[in-house]
């Protein structure tokens, strides 16, 4: 059997997801064949550009008409999070497997939508995945295995962080992930959603409760000119950015341990800084994006002048999808885990299940992401350090 799929959108996803496809077939013994048989996007002459250069047979510039034709199996849908519920809700209807970029919606609504209609497609044999990639880098794949085993033990307390500083330029112009009508939110959806799903999948918890804040620091970017797809903007002037620059918050998992969590377009000098440590009563794992070919591990049960965190270089046969990869100590990239979503999403709907994490899933981070939103506009939670009557219950006994 060979699956045919149809690419929603192009870019920077649009590359990475290309990969994925292109090469999957070509590393892991895939149950079906794959076929990138097109691409679609609204610049007639920019999107047949991207096929010739990413291996997709051909380009469309209407994705309706392509998730009606019989000769498509998959809808991959890589356009900004205001065309996920449209496009996805369609093409379930219409009998397509779907993956679908993360964050899956722009609002729980949406979100509730793609998972009721994923819930009845799958009851057609109909497979839906979203794409939280990071879940598929061999080292969290493996932090994950390691927690669930118990290594670490019950787990106390999460840290995790994503910075980048490509916004801290006030003139870097207002593109569609500044819009909020587009993206949904800013750092808090785009990067911020990552850090919540590899919490919830490497801690098998879920985040339960938040507080938090957000903030925008460029208020007003210059517009990007006609051909940005920005309705209404112009060659000069300025235009407000309606989502947030920095979030920062604590959430309180299932099992009653607290996390911590920044996602910021403005730490300056970091370019794509994700961190994760778990901490438990056993030990404790930490994994950083920038070294993706390891993980450190801390055993806490070991002798006492062993102690101390030791790294795992994630390159052996016996680590997580590395079997079909190189020889032990050679390194993996970031567009890896593209190759293993691809892979894992093609079998799933061979062994009729949803590859995860599910829409189910997705909303879950929907979820917590309006939570975040709804603590961080609630200023009345705000407690200040300097009140008269707090200094001077200070030292007194109760």
């Amino acid at each position: 059997m060979t699956l045919r799929v149809a690419l929603i959108g192009y870019g920077f996803m649009g590359a990475a997801h290309s990969v994925g496809w292109r090469q999957a077939p070509a590393v892991f013994d895939l149950p079906d064949a794959v076929e990138m048989a097109v691409v679609v996007g609204r610049n007639a002459e920019a999107v047949a550009e991207a096929a010739a250069h990413w291996g997709w047979a051909e380009s469309a510039t209407d994705w309706r008409e392509v998730i009606a034709r019989d000769d498509i199996d998959i809808v991959d849908i890589v356009t900004p999070g205001d065309s996920h519920a449209e496009i996805a809700i369609a093409a379930l209807a219409a009998g397509k497997h779907v993956l679908c970029e993360k964050p899956l919606a722009n609002s729980v609504e949406e979100a509730e939508r793609m998972t009721a209609a994923a819930a009845e497609a799958a009851t057609r044999g109909i497979r839906s995945s979203v794409g939280f990639t990071y879940r598929r880098v061999p080292a969290v794949t493996l932090m994950r295995d390691l927690i669930a085993e118990g290594r670490i033990g019950t787990v106390q307390q999460v840290r995790a962080a994503y910075r980048q500083d490509w916004l801290v330029d006030p003139a870097m112009p207002l593109a569609w992930r500044l819009q909020k009508e587009h993206a949904g939110s800013g750092a808090l959806g785009d990067i911020g959603a990552h850090i919540i799903d590899m919490t919830q999948f490497v801690t098998g918890q879920a985040i339960e409760s938040v507080s938090g804040v957000v903030d925008t620091i460029v208020k007003q970017r210059p517009l990007q000119g006609s051909g940005s797809g920005l309705a209404g903007t112009a060659a000069e002037g300025f235009g407000e950015v309606t989502v947030d620059d920095v979030a920062i918050f604590t959430g309180r998992l299932a099992g009653g341990a607290l996390a911590s969590f920044e996602a910021t377009r403005f730490a300056t000098g970091r370019k794509n800084a994700l961190t994760l440590e778990v901490s438990g009563d056993k030990g404790a794992l930490a994994f950083d994006l920038e070294d993706l070919n390891s993980v450190r591990f801390y055993d806490r049960t070991a002798e006492e002048q062993l102690q101390g965190f030791t790294q795992i270089l994630v390159t052996e046969g016996v680590h997580p999808y590395i079997s079909a990869w190189w020889p032990a100590g050679h390194m993996l990239g970031y567009e890896h885990g593209f190759v293993h979503q691809a892979k894992d999403f093609v079998e799933g709907i061979d062994k009729g299940v949803d590859a995860h994490p599910t829409f189910a899933e997705g909303l879950a981070v929907q979820r917590v992401l309006e939570a975040v939103e709804l603590s961080a506009g609630d200023r009345s939670r705000w407690v200040r350090t300097d009140r008269e009557d707090a200094l001077a219950g200070a030292g007194k006994e109760n």
